[in-house]
């Protein structure tokens, strides 16, 4: 066997060995812990109304009698709670921290439905405990109300949380967040999440969305090797433009979509959707092997470059609770993040597959090797993320179903053809100018 074929297997072999089979991610379900807050901001005070789980302040050493919490002696150590609790959520006002101006607790039981709207908890954290209260130790919660001074109601607010921080994301802080003159807003925070803005400006939700959607695109391995697949083939400048150009269109058409509440509901529809990226892998690369039609290439990678739009919007809708009242910047701004990532990705990528086409895996065997690595991945990721989507109920045809399939069969007929025409401009275009370069030009 020659040297040059020693070399191609031993490169396909160690592909196979780094990339495949990769265990397909999933969501993981643990038990977690949540504390629920209020936040309400009026003309000269904020106040923050939060529920704690009792078993959070094992440290703080309520007195028990037997299996039960002592009520009756249970002060101090509530005094010494709510001096942890301020210690650990801290609020601040234009970068100012905040100090309470006064706190107030009691032990609750755990039936107890305070916290459902902001007026009862505040209610029922000023009163006592009825006599004759049993609660069991680490069975219940500590409800503390606090009230802190401020300069005016339209400063930027924040919030940070560093309760229990050896509990990571298992222990959520549930905000509600209620400022003066606007709408009540919701979101949910860890002690990873660092500080928070309660109220974001338009610009701190900008920068925050771009971070997130680079995030999100470079931990994104399955929409990397995807562009990998779009790539390998290329040939030129022009062709990885219009290919990517085309994919990100698509993409950023289901992303924006999907954050408004125009994507398809129900369980079945994110394993199908992680299904179908998979899919979207392994025909890209066989189409590598087999043969690629670039005429037709920038086509495909839009009609997948849909179904990857929907992907990123998982990454996005559990964190639109960030963008306050600035929705749509922060959409765009995840978006311009995707592309940013996408960008150092490829500037990083295509130099690296020129040298390896060039010097490693020369020619049309070095295509084939590559997209063979990728197709071998993309398989059992396939097959895994297929094998929970055969779990999930699949939903019954309704009117609401048809009518969002319809907006998207619209909506795709309208980019596809929108993405045509200026195709076909730019082609007329070009072809229009090379008589009057060739007369331009010397003979």
């Amino acid at each position: 066997m020659s040297d040059r074929w020693i070399r191609l297997v031993a490169a396909f072999s160690f592909g196979c060995a780094l990339l495949g089979p990769a265990p397909a991610r999933s969501h993981e379900f643990s038990l977690e812990s949540v504390m629920n807050a209020f936040v309400v901001i009026e003309p000269r005070e904020a106040h923050l109304v939060i529920r704690l789980p009792l078993h959070l302040l094992r440290t703080i050493d309520l007195p028990v009698t037997g299996r039960e919490l002592d009520l009756a002696n249970a002060e101090p150590a509530i005094q010494r709670a709510l001096a942890a609790l301020a210690r650990e959520i801290t609020l601040s006002e234009d970068g100012r921290r905040l100090v309470p101006s006064s706190a107030i607790g009691r032990l609750s039981l755990p039936s107890d439905r305070s916290f459902d709207r902001y007026e009862e908890a505040v209610a029922h954290v000023a009163r006592p405990v009825a006599p004759g209260t049993v609660i069991y130790a680490d069975q219940g919660y500590l409800d503390a109300h606090l009230t802190y001074a401020i300069a005016q109601p339209t400063s930027e607010f924040t919030i940070r949380t560093t309760v229990a921080p050896e509990l990571k994301d298992y222990l959520k802080l549930a905000i509600r967040y209620m400022p003066l003159g606007e709408k009540s807003r919701a979101m949910v925070i860890t002690s990873r999440s660092g500080t928070v803005a309660l109220n974001p400006t338009w610009y701190q939700a900008a920068a925050g969305f771009v971070a997130l959607g680079i995030a999100h695109i470079l931990s994104g391995i399955d929409h990397l090797l995807f562009l990998l697949c779009l790539v390998i083939p290329a040939l030129g400048w022009r062709q990885v433009v219009a290919i990517v150009t085309a994919f990100t269109v698509a993409h950023s058409f289901t992303l924006l979509g999907s954050a408004y509440g125009l994507a398809p509901a129900g369980a079945w529809f994110p394993p199908f959707v992680e299904t179908a990226i998979a899919a979207s892998i392994v025909y890209m690369a066989l189409e590598n092997i087999v043969g690629t039609d670039f005429r037709r290439r920038w086509l495909i990678a839009g009609l997948f470059g849909l179904v990857h739009g929907f992907g990123f919007s998982y990454g996005l809708q559990q964190n639109l609770q960030f963008a306050g009242q600035h929705l749509l910047v922060s959409l765009f701004s995840f978006n311009l993040g995707i592309e940013i990532g996408q960008l150092a990705v490829l500037a990083v990528m295509l130099p690296a597959l020129a040298v390896l086409r060039r010097y490693v895996l020369p020619g049309r065997v070095g295509v084939i090797i590559l997209s063979a690595i990728a197709a071998h991945t993309g398989w059992h990721w396939m097959i895994e993320r297929g094998t929970v989507l055969w779990q999930v109920d699949w939903p019954r045809p309704s009117g609401a179903g048809l009518a969002v399939l319809a907006w998207w069969v619209f909506g795709v007929l309208l980019v596809a053809g929108g993405v045509r025409l200026i195709a076909r401009r730019v082609r007329v275009a070009h072809r229009s100018a090379l008589p009057s370069l060739e007369k331009a030009l010397p003979d």
